[in-house]
């Protein structure tokens, strides 16, 4: 069950990191990133943050422990969503 929970937080939060870096990337809007703050490398992390969320998703049980995928799932989207709106994000000032 830990290997459930594990995997589905980390997919939650790859998947929520991803958004703000995608949505920068196809709106050519500026975004710290550790690639660079162009839209092009904000598209590229995104994209794989998103990759990288499917594959932990992938690992997830969630078919044996469909609570405690769903909820640690959403606890790292809360936690990924807090983090960027307090502004702590890589090069961001609050």
């Amino acid at each position: 069950m830990w290997q459930a929970v594990l995997f589905a937080f980390l997919a939650g939060i790859f998947a929520t990191n991803g958004i703000p870096h995608f949505v920068k990337g196809i709106t050519k809007d500026s975004y710290p990133c550790l690639f660079g703050n162009s839209s092009v490398p904000n598209l590229v992390a995104g994209w794989l943050s998103f990759a990288v969320a499917i594959l932990f998703a992938y690992g997830t049980n969630i078919e044996q422990y469909p609570l405690a995928s769903l909820v640690s799932g959403a606890v790292g989207v809360l936690l990924m969503g807090l983090f960027h709106a307090a502004g702590l994000a890589f090069g961001q000032k609050s």
